[in-house]
């Protein structure tokens, strides 16, 4: 058996067999998917990677607005970030994290206390070395609410931080036993003097320098000589990132082989992007999923009652079916899905109820249309799954009004600004993140406007929870508390689906889009 997966995972690094194929037959030979995918990695590494060349890719979320202050990022900028920003840890395939400037990280008995020894020698690309106060600075920039950082959430835990020689101790106000995990999030690149100088400068120390910075047209980085890590990262001589936000325009890119690759391909040309002799779809499951959002303070939608006929009135399964095709699987207003640890599982899946719906649609006493603005920047398909919900509302007797928005412009326009949109989320290393970051009541993206005392509390005491049964049935409140009282509507939860050129080695696709956006700091170009 052991010969047979060699084998094969060394036709997936050749481009000859697709990722899903070989998962496939590996599970009928009774290998787990983690080990499956491991062999992947082990088979793209045995590949060889190639230095030199230039790695281009078409990628969706870019905005005029955009700027390289990690604190800001939005969806292409992070995916740059990736490129030039280095992190404390990182997470890596199997779940687990690796440590990056952090050489380890070590907690008190009590999970209150955490100590990280910085690593020796690493530069930062003006030629500064990285020391243990640049750290505590930028977790003391990213925990102060004037930064708007989209941290912010997940580090209002934090009481104290302090450097002292060649170690960062950081002191929580409540246990929390993923604190390591937290330090993942893509906002938290470690800077010089924690980026408080010039946080938008693109300086850190990651494999490539920041060369070319034109918000909402291009990004550009050039293979920085002494990153500390040469044989796993940076092989390319380049790397540039064009937004290119239509979909389709992102596809003829990839077909003239103007890219190498694109993120966010829509299920309907998959089936045309495989007949490509050249290009293969890389699709992965994992804790991304597609929403739409109403802001919980802003009439009409802070009645619960409407907010509840909204999700009554959508037919998850129609749009998973007509939209997703196979590629993702039914949401429950919730954000957690079984790629997270302790997920609720016996939490009832929330159905298509007409009847419930025109209930609590007659007694929010609303009258009228209601206007959801939807762009497919937001996700792709977003404008015909707007058009399905539209019918579904309608036999439910709701008149929901589509108000097609620009894509440019979306995220810094309509996301987190109007009542009723669409978006997606990539989700987060654990429950605990994924909460803080987008529902905590305190939390700078926090785009429902969801504020609940009783949901912070519990969010906080399953945080310090050690116990895992409780700790999962803290978890399942907390979920209950979103579904049911929410501004969030999650119809379904996404397979992150790119498409790669066959002149790109060392692509293994992995938790979420672009090898959770490390394709273009870790792939080479065989070119």
């Amino acid at each position: 058996m052991s010969q047979e997966l060699d084998y094969l995972s060394l036709r997936v690094a050749a481009g000859r067999l697709s990722r899903r194929e070989f998962l496939g037959r590996a599970m009928a030979l009774g290998v787990s998917a983690t080990f499956a995918n491991s062999l992947l990695t082990s088979a793209a590494r045995a590949e060889g990677p190639v230095r030199g060349g230039i790695l281009k890719g078409g990628l969706s979320g870019g905005s005029a607005t955009d700027s390289l202050d990690p604190a800001t990022f939005s969806t292409l900028s992070s995916i740059f970030g990736a490129c030039w920003g280095e992190y404390l840890v990182a997470m890596v395939p199997d779940g687990g994290l690796e440590n990056r400037i952090a050489e380890s990280v070590e907690a008190s008995k009590d999970a209150k206390t955490w100590t990280m020894k910085i690593r020796k020698g690493l530069e930062f690309h003006n030629g500064k070395a990285v020391t243990a106060k640049d750290v505590a600075a930028t977790l003391e920039r990213h925990s102060d609410p004037k930064s708007k950082s989209g941290a912010l959430g997940v580090l209002k835990s934090i009481d104290t931080i302090n450097a002292n020689g060649d170690e960062v101790v950081v002191t929580l106000k409540d246990a929390n036993a993923d604190f390591p995990y937290l330090m993942t999030d893509y906002h938290l690149i470690i800077q010089p003097n924690g980026g408080k100088d010039n946080p938008a400068e693109g300086i850190s120390a990651g494999p490539y320098k920041a060369s070319v910075n034109e918000p909402g047209v291009r990004y550009g980085g050039e293979r920085f000589a002494n990153f500390w890590q040469p044989d796993k990262m940076g092989f390319a001589d380049q790397v540039e990132l064009l937004a290119i936000n239509d979909a389709t325009a992102r596809i003829s890119a990839l077909q003239a082989g103007q890219v190498h690759i694109i993120d966010k391909v829509e299920p309907k040309v998959i089936d045309l992007i495989k007949r490509a002799p050249n290009l293969k779809v890389e699709a992965v499951s994992g804790p991304g999923y597609y929403c739409f959002n109403m802001f919980c303070d802003t009439a009409p939608f802070d009645n619960n009652d409407l907010r509840m006929a909204l999700k009554l009135a959508i037919d998850r399964q129609e749009m998973l079916d007509k939209i997703l095709r196979g590629y993702g699987t039914l949401g429950n207003d919730f954000p957690i899905n079984n790629a997270y640890s302790l997920f609720p599982e016996d939490i009832p899946q929330r159905e298509f109820d007409t009847d419930q719906a025109k209930h609590y649609y007659k007694k929010s006493g609303h009258n009228g249309p209601i206007l959801l603005r939807v762009a497919n920047a937001g996700f792709p398909g977003a404008v015909d799954a707007a058009q399905l919900y539209q019918q579904s509302c309608a036999k439910a007797g709701i008149a929901l009004e589509i108000q097609r928005v620009p894509d440019d412009g979306f995220w810094s326009e309509v996301w987190n600004k109007q009542p009723f949109c669409n978006t997606y989320w990539s989700g987060r290393a654990t429950q605990d993140q994924m909460y803080s970051t987008t529902y905590l009541s305190t939390a700078e993206w926090n785009d429902t406007h969801f504020s609940n005392e009783k949901f912070d509390k519990l969010l906080i005491e399953a945080r310090a929870e050690l116990d895992q049964d409780k700790r999962k049935n803290l978890y399942r409140e907390i979920a209950i508390i979103v579904r049911d009282e929410g501004g969030v509507i999650v119809p379904m939860f996404n397979q992150a689906v790119d498409a790669v050129s066959d002149k790109v080695g060392g692509y293994v696709a992995w938790h979420d889009a672009l090898m959770n956006s490390l394709a273009f700091a870790k792939c080479w170009s065989k070119a």
